[in-house]
């Protein structure tokens, strides 16, 4: 097609394949794990086995690279699978940057498992951006960022810490789960590399786990791809097709939630047992100004600190009904969770704070549910 086609229109035509078989609407789902060879040992359609590659994959590998604007995407088990592979990336004495209060997993991953292979990484606030150029030395090869960060939902420059990273010759990774194509596009802000955590809204459903990494350029591209294959962390071809059909309500979801979202947020900001509302939407937040710059829209997820400490806000989730406390986040119904609980005590969440993911249900029904609860 020649003509430039709208995101919403992407999103839907890039999980759409001609199916040669029966000429099906929906993509079938291709399980098979091998494929048959020709009588001279060739492939005749490309796949020679599905933890190297499969149609389903492919599909799901087009779209996100489409909707982030990239070069090649590569889709994981999950999430943290992907992040792995990005960090697979580097060697021995390399240095990464990391927000200090990024995603519990990826720093335990980074810790735990990377660090005894040599790989050194220091916690930064990468809303400061002072703070990131003290941070960076002559061994820094990534500069990983997540914004909104998870669960306090900094805002950081991507276009300036990117710069920073390039000025040194290191990557810059940016989590855009949170913020999803939709919102912003990482790579466009400068970012080299994207990472989703496909479960969340990309699947939207809560049914399927899944990750995923685009890349602006071809760079990593072979390190990437051998890692995914090598490795075997990738998805099924089941999974692939949820996320896909995920992906062509997309648009629809998020921007109904995000409306949700601001809504809450502004209506819990005014309540009087609330002690801080985290959500880059409002003009109180100390990043508004640079979230308004990068951001299409500023997300469904926010974090509250309720009044009277961690024993409060436990409490709080007991009485809300319409909210389910469970881990995750993205999908159709809202979700509460007390992060510190999650974390443990050596995180540095405040012992008062909810994660709130909202769905999407009636913004009305939705504040009532939050009215009961604090009163």
């Amino acid at each position: 097609m020649s003509r430039k086609l709208r995101p919403e229109t992407r999103a839907i035509r890039s999980t759409m394949m001609t199916d040669s078989n029966a000429g099906a609407v929906s993509v079938p789902i291709t399980l098979s794990t091998n494929f048959e060879r020709e009588a001279d040992g060739s492939y005749q359609h490309g796949y020679i086995y599905s933890r190297l590659d499969n149609p389903n994959r492919q599909q799901l590998e087009k779209s996100m690279c489409e909707l982030e604007s990239g070069h090649v995407a590569i889709a994981f088990s999950s999430g943290m699978a992907a992040t792995s592979a990005i960090f697979q990336t580097l060697e021995p004495g390399d240095h990464v940057l990391l927000p200090d209060d990024a995603y519990y997993s990826t720093k335990d991953l980074m810790v735990e498992l990377f660090g005894k292979w040599g790989i050194n990484m220091s916690p930064v606030n990468m809303s400061v951006i002072d703070e990131v150029k003290s941070a960076i030395t002559n061994r820094t090869k990534l500069v990983w960022l997540e914004t909104p960060s998870n669960p306090q939902l900094r805002i950081s420059d991507i276009t300036a810490i990117a710069d920073l990273a390039h000025a040194i010759g290191a990557k810059c990774a940016v989590d855009n789960t949170w913020s999803t194509p939709i919102g912003q596009n990482p790579l466009l802000l400068g970012a080299d590399m994207v990472m989703h955590s496909t479960t969340k809204y990309l699947g939207g459903h809560g049914d399927v786990l899944g990750g995923a990494v685009v890349l602006k350029d071809d760079e990593l591209e072979e390190l990437l791809r051998k890692s995914q294959q090598v490795s075997g962390a990738v998805p099924s071809p089941f999974d692939c097709w949820l996320i896909c059909r995920g992906i062509k309500t997309l648009h629809t979801r998020f921007k109904a939630q995000m409306e949700t979202a601001e809504k809450l947020a502004t209506y819990l900001e005014g309540h009087k047992e609330i002690e801080t509302v985290h959500y880059p939407g409002l003009t109180s937040h100390a990043q508004h100004d640079v979230a308004k710059k990068q951001m299409r829209g500023f997300g469904a997820m926010l974090s509250v600190q309720v009044k009277g400490g961690a024993e409060r806000a436990l409490a709080v989730t007991g009485k809300l009904e319409l909210f389910t406390t469970a881990t995750s986040l993205g999908g159709v119904e809202s979700l509460v969770e007390h992060r510190k609980s999650i974390e443990g005590e050596e995180s540095s969440t405040p012992d008062n704070l909810l994660r709130v993911s909202v769905g999407l249900e009636h913004v009305d029904d939705l504040i009532e549910d939050w009215e009961i609860a604090l009163n």
